[in-house]
């Protein structure tokens, strides 16, 4: 049914209707606009999109410890337009080719593990928004892992992740909402992004709910900032996205504050290099490209690790041992 506006009340029993009633069937005559903002889901992730700018309002995903595991590779993913939205209303890779920004996920490939097709599905255009290089890889990256470690003390976590253009106020005094666009589809690039995290003990713990809501700058952010120096109520958030996060939870007496139970806490420069260096050595399809990630540790000032000292080891060997292989495969043709 139709939304009546305030001062136009339903007639009761025995009153007589109003004298201006809203006419519902001539308006719906031939249909109202669409606006394509309505839930799309998908394996692991879902959905509402917005056709103007091209990338998601929000993203809401579903974490386990079990959905971590798996042999899903993003090596294996391409990024494409959604064939869920109609093209003329859909980003194209060409979009963010040279535009200075990257394809910052709001779902993260990482957390889909479990699934080849639910990794796949987050590498859909209809996920991504632009996102500056530095924070895409470092401290959005960084809240993405913190994401994932709940798991190890929670049996599910859920996350909404999505784009803001906040207002800025100008040097008058007047608040003004500015936006750059990329390519020829006017790619819309936030201002900030936000994630809200609810996490769940147990099915059947009687714990309360863990509920945290955090902004971030679509900007380089650097390791002194902590991520509590993000953190927003959810209220504030819900006012500045027009959007009503988990609205069958209670939020005034089911839930506690994240960082009040959790740690809240991202890893470190030392650690975080670490962890993007085994990356690397994992990844490396050369000698060359394996000893220019150790190069880099180096010239950072970080020690290896023993973990990442036997995954070197272990690396190099199965190199050297296609390198006489692919040598004889190319004699023989």
């Amino acid at each position: 049914r139709l939304l009546r506006t305030q001062g136009q009340p339903e007639p009761g029993p025995g009153r007589a209707p109003a004298e201006e009633p809203v006419e519902e069937a001539l308006l719906e005559r031939y249909g109202f606009p669409e606006a394509g903002t309505e839930t799309r889901c998908y394996t692991n992730h879902a959905l509402s999109y917005d056709r103007a700018k091209r990338v998601p309002r929000w993203v809401i995903e579903h974490l386990s410890k079990q959905k971590m595991l798996g042999d899903a590779d993003r090596r294996h993913c391409k990024f494409r337009p959604d064939p869920n939205i109609p093209l003329m209303f859909s980003a194209v890779n060409e979009d963010y080719l040279g535009s200075g920004w990257s394809r910052g996920h709001m779902a993260p490939a990482g957390d889909n593990k479990f699934s080849t097709r639910a990794m796949a599905e987050t590498f859909y255009l209809s996920n991504i928004v632009p996102q500056n290089y530095e924070n895409n890889a470092g401290f959005w990256n960084r809240m993405e892992m913190y994401c994932r470690e709940l798991t190890e003390r929670f049996e599910d976590v859920w996350v909404v992740s999505g784009p803001l253009t906040l207002p800025q106020t100008n040097g008058d005094g007047k608040k003004s909402v500015t936006y750059q666009v990329i390519g020829k589809d006017d790619v819309a690039v936030p201002s900030h992004l936000y994630k809200v995290i609810l996490a769940r003990r147990s099915r059947t713990s009687s714990e309360p709910l863990v509920l945290g809501a955090f902004v971030v700058p679509n900007d380089p952010i650097g390791f002194s900032h902590q991520l509590t120096d993000f953190q927003v109520s959810v209220e504030d958030l819900e006012r500045m996205s027009g959007l009503v996060f988990f609205p069958q939870v209670d939020k005034t007496k089911d839930v506690k504050n994240i960082c009040e139970v959790d740690t809240c806490k991202l890893l470190g420069f030392k650690e975080f290099t670490l962890y993007i260096t085994a990356r690397k050595v994992r990844s490396a399809r050369t000698l060359r490209r394996l000893e220019k990630a150790m190069a880099e540790l180096q010239e950072a000032g970080i020690e290896p690790d023993e973990y990442l000292l036997k995954l070197y080891k272990k690396k190099e060997e199965e190199l050297l041992q296609e390198k006489p292989v692919a040598a004889r495969e190319g004699r023989a043709g």
